[in-house]
């Protein structure tokens, strides 16, 4: 045999190790990041004008935190420096008290400089840039003098209280995740939030059933109905019932109790048999496949074959991939397409794609080469990590250094509620997204041929929130120039979650809620988005009712709602009451 100069591959050697690493890492793959930062020290180290201005701006900052140190000493304290209008972690009145007084300013100071070493830096890529400033963030999260009990003045005042139980208390609050976390367990009390007894309760039927999807339509509460149905295409990183959480808080039965006809897909979790899967197979399989049942439901003299579609995150992401190709084909049924926090340009991807490159991408097709597919307690690991103030340091000192329970409600037992992403398709999510942005290029090929948005002319209502770290506001707000459609955009208070789970008569923390909402022209597709922002008329409360008028007047007149799955010889099957099966599959 002739010998080959090439060296020996053992790929699979490689799976096991990094699917422990990815553990450890929620799936982030060290090689990207160490790049990212070599990237930014080796510039960093050959540019010292920067370090020059580094250097008087840690002296001005040394400056500023002596004078506020002598005005202490006067009785006049006062901020070197406020902490973000989202931080809370110094709001606490005894953080106004000497030492924690100057101690959070020092912190807040050192903090502010880390973040000025890790941009600016000229020959960085922007890519690399946001990496490091990231891993700045986390690096001076951890060492936050709120995260200690020595430095932490309310944590020392609980202390002295109770005589140290709660230190106690929070050590066997930290057991008891970190067994949950070594067993895949679910939070405590999490049995208390079942899908079909006390989340996910509007009654319903499943009509349709295939590999990916169920689809579940529900039961009126109204004498009339407008003739035109909702499908609503849920993302599949999570379970659907986020839009039909509690009776109080589900965006479904407020549909249905306003003469809506509604449709929802819950997706099914795959795993390793179905590691092929592709995004054409979650189009396909998925948005189209429920569209033809819903047309096939409804009685085509009342809605003429017409549907509002409604797409939350990364379902409204594949909604525009479907609405584009039946637009392309000249067959669409759609009278409306909603799109909820759902990103349709994925140049500024925002901290969730931070990481996304060649590198990262192989190393979590390895993770998944093992399995077949991605855990989802990784993807949520890292939504943790990009909130980390919020979902992770603020947990620390509440439950773990304080000793105190939150009780679990309805959002954050979903949110523990993962799913998996079959190896195929996430990885062309990622490529051909994130990495290539090929739907907003025009280049995303679905049924054999690319899409292009400027197909889709149907009247398009927009929703993004303010604090979305997943689905950034401005990059949601791209669609003004991917899309020619009539445009209605909505910004909505709070974040990716509470910003769209938010009812007009819901608890008193949605009470604080407002809205921005503008109509856009056809032609007029240039606004920037914080010229829009301050043009924008803002509302007081939930934007479920704008959308609800909006609906209704892209509705007709309304009609006897019709039986499940229609009728006649093409009725469709009634499978399950809802929820269905695919929502309890772990």
């Amino acid at each position: 045999m002739p010998e080959s100069n090439a060296a020996p591959s053992y790929p699979a050697l490689d799976i096991p190790l990094k699917s422990t690493i990815a553990r450890f890492t929620h799936g982030i793959s060290p090689a990207a990041v160490t790049a990212a930062m070599l990237d930014w020290w080796t510039h960093l180290a050959v540019s010292p004008g920067k370090q020059l201005a580094l250097t008087e701006s840690a002296w001005n900052k040394w400056l500023r935190l002596m004078m506020a140190m002598q005005e202490c000493a006067a009785g006049q304290a006062s901020s070197c420096v406020p902490a973000a209008a989202h931080d809370k972690r110094f709001d606490h009145p005894a953080w106004r008290d000497e030492p924690f007084h100057l101690a959070s300013q020092a912190f807040l100071l050192w903090e502010q400089w880390w973040q000025e070493a890790a941009t600016g830096v000229r020959g960085v890529s922007a890519h690399d840039e946001q990496v490091a400033s990231f891993v700045m963030r986390q690096m001076t999260d951890v060492l936050s003098p709120s995260n200690q009990v020595s430095g932490n003045p309310e944590v020392l005042q609980a202390t002295l209280a109770a005589g140290g139980q709660n230190l106690l208390h929070g050590a066997a609050n930290w057991w008891r995740d970190y067994m949950a976390v070594l067993t895949d367990g679910r939070p405590k009390d999490a049995e208390k939030f079942t899908p079909g007894a006390t989340v996910a309760v509007t009654p319903g039927k499943v009509v349709l059933r295939n590999r990916l999807i169920e689809l579940i339509q529900y039961a009126p509460t109204t004498p009339h109905v407008h003739p035109e149905p909702v499908l609503i295409v849920p993302s599949w990183i999570m379970k659907y019932y986020i839009l039909d959480l509690s009776p109080r808080n589900s965006l479904v039965k407020y549909l249905v109790d306003r003469g809506h006809t509604v449709f929802m897909i819950s997706w099914r979790n795959p795993g390793p048999d179905d590691r092929e899967l592709a995004m054409e197979d979650y189009v396909q399989q998925g948005v189209m496949a429920a569209l033809r049942a819903v047309q096939q439901a409804m009685p085509r003299e009342h809605s003429r074959g017409h549907v509002h579609a409604m797409g939350y995150c990364l379902g409204g992401t594949l909604l525009t991939m479907a609405a584009a190709a039946l637009a392309r084909d000249g067959r669409s049924p759609l009278a409306t397409m909603t799109l909820l926090a759902a990103q349709t340009d994925f140049e500024e991807p925002g901290e969730l794609g931070l990481f996304i490159d060649e590198s990262q991408i192989a190393f979590l097709e390895d993770v998944m080469a093992e399995r077949g597919y991605l855990d989802g307690r990784q993807m949520a690991g890292a939504f943790a990590l990009i909130n980390s103030k919020d979902l992770v340091w603020s947990k620390l000192v509440h439950e773990y250094l304080m000793g105190a329970q939150t009780p679990l409600n309805d959002l954050r037992a979903w949110n523990a509620d993962a799913t998996r992403m079959p190896a195929r398709m996430h990885g062309e999510y990622l490529r051909r997204l994130y990495l290539h942005n090929e739907l907003a290029e025009g280049s995303f090929v679905v049924g054999g041929a690319p899409v292009v948005l400027r197909d889709i002319r149907v009247p398009t209502y927009v929703v993004a929130t303010e604090r979305d770290h997943v689905s950034p506001w401005r990059s949601v707000f791209k669609i003004h120039r991917l899309s020619d459609a009539p445009l209605r955009f909505v910004l909505s208070s709070g974040g990716h979650n509470v910003g769209i789970v938010n009812p007009p008569d819901g608890p008193a923390a949605s009470k604080s809620a407002s809205f921005r909402v503008a109509e856009r022209s056809v032609r007029n597709n240039h606004a920037e988005p914080q010229a829009w922002a301050d043009a924008a008329e803002q509302h007081a409360g939930s934007w479920w009712p704008d959308w609800a008028a909006w609906l209704a007047a892209h509705s007709t007149r309304k009609v006897t709602p019709p039986p499940f799955g229609g009728k006649g010889t093409k009725r469709l099957p009634v499978l399950d009451n809802a929820p269905g099966r695919y929502v309890h599959e772990t």
